[in-house]
């Protein structure tokens, strides 16, 4: 049930529930189905049953499942399904740093942790807040469709920005990258905004990435090649700047 509490000492249920598709999918599902039907019609069960799969495979592209969010002020939770392909220490990008004249705080221009989540295009691509607070910026660029799990792509690819302030000053950006495949990023939010933790803020249609710039003294607590689940993975602990190793098995 949305919205129900559940914590580590046994409180709440669990159960499987059939992910819904977001609204953003809906009308691509219709078409689809529409195409699969006219492709039986036209041309029986060898044309009918591989356009049933496309049409199955794009409802299930748009699934938007239900998270069970932690509820910790000093938790920054992961934003994107998908696999941890770089962590690296970088400047974040302009969009996120420079005065935009709107008066409002926005990322210090100074070397951070990044974490880049890649997501195929079998994962989900609704994507969430690392943090609860405030939306400061949200930036839209044009760009190029490379692919995505290129370190380049950060900076040349469409793709756009967030920053996210919370209540005691702290602040997380973030970005969409749209990939090779992907031709739009769709926000649900805007600048002003107030978010909770792991709420919904955006998808990115047929693969892309996720980039997270975590405040200064702030290392993940992820791994490399790790896979990871929005709204629900803790990618970080605010202040915790801790050496994780592991070994592929």
């Amino acid at each position: 049930m949305a919205g129900e509490i559940l914590d580590n000492r046994g409180r709440g249920s669990a159960g499987f529930t059939w992910p819904a598709i977001h609204p953003e999918g809906r009308k691509f599902g219709a078409i689809a189905a529409v195409v699969c039907l006219v492709g039986a019609f036209l041309g029986g069960s060898l044309l009918g049953w591989p356009l049933a799969v496309l049409t199955l495979g794009v409802l299930a592209f748009f699934r938007d499942p239900e998270r069970v969010t932690p509820r910790d002020d000093s938790m920054i939770v992961a934003p994107a399904d998908g696999l941890v392909t770089l962590i690296c220490t970088v400047v974040p990008p302009r969009e996120m740093t420079a005065d935009d004249g709107s008066g409002q705080p926005a990322l210090a221009d100074v070397p951070v942790t990044r974490v880049s989540i890649f997501m195929s295009v079998f994962d989900v691509h609704v994507n969430r807040t690392p943090i609860g607070g405030t939306i400061r910026r949200v930036v839209y660029i044009p760009g190029k469709f490379l692919n995505a799990d290129l370190d380049k792509a950060s900076e040349e690819n469409e793709r756009q920005h967030f920053v996210v302030e919370r209540g005691d000053g702290v602040r997380v950006g973030f970005t969409q990258i749209a990939g090779l495949v992907a031709r739009r990023i769709v926000p649900f939010v805007k600048a002003g905004d107030i978010v909770a933790s792991g709420q919904r803020v955006g998808l990115i249609r047929f693969g892309s990435r996720v980039d997270v710039y975590l405040p200064a003294g702030t290392e993940p607590r992820v791994l490399i090649g790790q896979r990871i689940v929005a709204g629900e993975t803790v990618l970080a602990v605010l202040g915790q700047t801790p050496l994780i190793e592991g070994v592929r098995q």
